[in-house]
Formats: structure tokens, C-alpha cells, sequence
């Protein structure tokens, strides 16, 4: 019996390939607003301007508790290795964006927290992602992302990692 050859369009229109796009595209777009926002220290526009902050960076503008978070939750809620957050969080650090400090639940552990530069970043992270989602709203219209972001909410929402 001969199998026949599979069909070859579907690798590039499924779902996740597509979400993958959309997230690259929406990362990007947040990133080139960062670069351009005045608030944001000239050091750090600067690096976002010449695409060395990449994605990766933003996890830990995502995920960092304003409180601080200890590196193995930073990772876990990143769905990253520890020691790949590690490399992220020594990269933050020397730009300023975060220190570590001692836990005082544990002396043994270290928190990773904003700095106030951190906190500008954070800022101006949050108009970024305001402005494109604002921007993706005005492309795809009301009603579509809308439904994209109910979509998207009840999907994430019934995954778990692990």
C-alpha cells in the first residue's frame, strides 16, 4: 500500500504557527514603542531601538511580581529553566532594570525586584502594550478581537502548564 503524500499548506495556517506570528508581530510592535517612548532611560531605548531586548527580556516584565519574585517562580510562571531565567535576570540586572536582594522569609534565597528604572520600564511597557492592542482593535475591528480575545482567554485558561 502506498501513503499517499501529505498535503503541505496546513503547516503554515495552523493555529499555533498563526498565534506564533501574531505574538512575534505584537511583541515587536511593543518593543518599537518602548524604543521611541521618552520616559524609558536613554540606555534602554537605545537597546530596544537596536533589537537587543528581545521577547525573552519580556518575560520578566511580564511576570515579575511588583513585590518581587524568587528566580524558580520567575521561571515557572515564564515556562522557562531556572537557569535560562537566570541568564535573563544577570542581563536586567546589568542594565539596571532589577537588583536581587536577600528573601526575609529565608535568608538562603534572593528576590529579584524592579529598580525604579525597572518601574519606568514597566510603565512604559504597559502604554506599549495599550497602544498595540489599540492599534490591533483598529485592524481587525471591534467585533473581531473581541471574539480573538474571548478565544484566546477561554483556551489559555484551560491549559495548565506541566
Amino acid at each position: 500500500m502506498t501513503v499517499p503524500a501529505p498535503q503541505d499548506a496546513w503547516r503554515q495556517t495552523h493555529l499555533g504557527h498563526l498565534l506564533g506570528h501574531a505574538l512575534r508581530r505584537f511583541d515587536e510592535r511593543v518593543l518599537a514603542l518602548m524604543a521611541r517612548n521618552v520616559e524609558v532611560p536613554l540606555a534602554l531605548s537605545n537597546l530596544a531601538a537596536r533589537a537587543q531586548v528581545s521577547a525573552a527580556h519580556i518575560h520578566i516584565t511580564r511576570h515579575l511580581a511588583l513585590d518581587g519574585s524568587r528566580l524558580t517562580e520567575l521561571a515557572a510562571r515564564a515556562g522557562m529553566s531556572k537557569q535560562a531565567m537566570g541568564d535573563l535576570v544577570d542581563q536586567c540586572e546589568a542594565w539596571g532594570l532589577v537588583k536581587r536582594e536577600a528573601d526575609d522569609r529565608d535568608k538562603r534565597a534572593r528576590i529579584v525586584r524592579f529598580t525604579e528604572t525597572g518601574l519606568a520600564w514597566l510603565k512604559a511597557f504597559e502604554q506599549a502594550v495599550a497602544q498595540a492592542d489599540r492599534e490591533f482593535r483598529a485592524e481587525v475591528g471591534p467585533d473581531v478581537a473581541t471574539v480573538v480575545s474571548l478565544g484566546l482567554e477561554a483556551y489559555a485558561g484551560a491549559w495548565s502548564p506541566g
